[in-house]
């Protein structure tokens, strides 16, 4: 049984007056949106600084990293967010149960972005390691947290996604406005600090209306015998210890470089999901209908790690390329180069109730969901290819581009988003073998980080190649993607069924 199709547990739901306490919906709603406001603001702020701190000088207060080397670790740490956010679903189900996964990992964020307002360079990497352990643990269970608000039945819960995946936006929004601010007055650890207070104001009001929470005792849904949980426990204890003493070990002798550990890191990001799949499609518990579904969601994957290989560069090279060739006014008013991480947020706050409603309003004319994985796709090339314009013909590096180039790259990229995430989740827990049920946003992480992996070894050319040949490769080979996911609908309508 798939945990999103589970019930509200009467001994665990939240009291009977919450049901329609917050405009309509389970007062639960508005604390688990809260959490997730503070969550993405100190995620997306600190993300939106760190390739600008990572390539900053050492005497400006930044690690002094070329840029292609700055944008490889940045994708590198988010390969290693959606990989470990894998494991965070198998915790939550088998060992901590959601509400004190969601807790730890919370307390973990917070700790890591404590770290990071600290100077020294080696508290970077304890903090990056605490939030991408943290966010493992947070991310994949506070959305099965907000369907645990809602029967299977109950006619509100799209309406109650749709509210939480616009906090998810307005924290995307706000925490590039602070942290970018920060990072460029008063320094770039400052700006971490404000990451900080945020999630700790998160965990504060999470706590505060924990009793709202469906799904909030103390055992997981799915848990392990007693002395099945003591050997998992020891096993992963001994293996995480083990791995970090091997790793300590091999950077004090110089094998462990940081070249290496990306290099390990994509590696992962390939093998997993391609051993994930081969489960699926071998195991005996998946019917032959069921892996006739399968064969049609390998393509939607690849077309969102495809977008997705675009959308991350938004905090990558698309922020190093503001910082560096795109102005910084507007009206006569500066702001830092950070800010432009906002746009993207601020786009998708604003577009996602207008797709819904043309949705709405088309019916059953509205395209099939391969259809909107695929514009999504080609909205993220064309995204690049944009870019391709104010960067060709120049015979230097020390040009300005308009402030509405990037803008316009970020629509188009919102836009995208909007089309695409919303989409390819549906599909995905509606494809995915009933078996697997329960581990389908696994599947979606492996995707996230698979993108991640990529870009963490195609960056490494942002510095050797030209900017119009970097942005224009990468945009046309996402517009081609997209085209053939747009060629395949055929094949897709009629093997994806019952997805429309």
């Amino acid at each position: 049984m798939s945990r999103t199709d589970l019930d509200i547990e009467p001994e665990s739901g939240p009291p009977p007056r919450d049901d329609r306490a917050f405009p309509g919906q389970p007062k639960g709603l508005l604390t688990l949106s809260g959490l997730e406001v503070w969550e993405r603001f100190s995620f997306l702020g600190m993300q939106a600084i760190l390739v600008l701190y990572f390539a900053d000088t050492v005497t400006h207060g930044g690690m002094g990293m070329s840029a292609g080397t700055a944008a490889s670790v940045s994708a590198a740490y988010g390969t290693l967010v959606y990989l470990v956010s894998v494991a965070g679903g198998w915790l939550a189900d088998r060992i901590l149960g959601s509400y004190r996964a969601v807790l730890w990992g919370g307390i973990l964020i917070a700790c890591g972005h404590y770290a990071m307002a600290v100077p020294p360079t080696g508290m970077t990497w304890v903090g990056l390691g605490l939030i991408s352990a943290g966010t493992g643990l947070l991310k994949p269970n506070v959305a099965t947290m907000v369907g645990k608000l809602y029967r299977t039945d109950d006619d509100r819960r799209d309406a109650g996604f749709a509210l939480y995946y616009m906090a998810i936006n307005i924290g995307a929004f706000a925490g590039p406005l602070v942290t970018g601010w920060l990072g460029d007055h008063k320094g770039w650890h400052w700006g971490f600090s404000a990451a900080a207070i945020g999630m700790t104001l998160g965990l504060v009001q999470y706590v505060a209306g924990r009793r709202h929470l469906a799904g909030r005792k103390h055992s997981a849904e799915f848990a392990l015998s007693p002395e099945a949980m003591r050997r998992a426990i020891r096993l992963i204890v001994t293996g995480l210890a083990v791995t970090a003493a091997v790793a300590f070990l091999l950077a004090t002798a110089g094998r462990l470089t940081m070249d290496r550990f990306v290099d390990l890191l994509t590696l992962v990001s390939v093998i997993a999901p391609a051993v994930y799949f081969a489960v699926m499609f071998s195991s005996g518990r998946v019917t032959p209908e069921e892996r006739g579904r399968l064969r049609p969601y390998v393509v939607l994957f690849l077309a969102s790690t495809v977008f997705n290989f675009i959308l991350f560069q938004a905090y990558s090279t698309m922020i190093l390329l503001a910082s560096t060739n795109a102005g910084t006014t507007v009206l006569g008013f500066d702001f830092p180069a950070g800010w432009y991480a906002s746009a993207l947020g601020a786009f998708e706050v604003a577009l996602a109730p207008v797709v819904a409603a043309l949705w709405v309003r088309m019916g059953r004319r509205q395209p099939h969901a391969s259809n909107k994985i695929a514009i999504g796709v080609v909205l993220g090339g064309l995204s690049f290819l944009l870019m391709v314009l104010p960067t060709s013909g120049r015979s230097s590096d020390d040009y300005l581009m308009s402030v509405w180039w990037i803008v316009g790259a970020y629509l188009l990229l919102g836009l995208g988003d909007v089309l695409l995430e919303t989409s390819g989740m549906s599909a995905t827990t509606k494809l995915a073998p009933a078996a697997f049920a329960g581990q389908t946003m696994s599947l979606w992480f492996l995707s996230l980080a698979l993108a991640n992996g990529i870009q963490a070894q195609t960056v490494k050319l942002y510095d050797d190649v030209s900017k119009p040949a970097y942005f224009g490769v990468n945009g046309a080979i996402a517009v081609a993607a997209g085209l053939l996911v747009m060629a395949a609908a055929p094949w897709l309508r009629r093997t994806m069924h019952p997805v429309h």
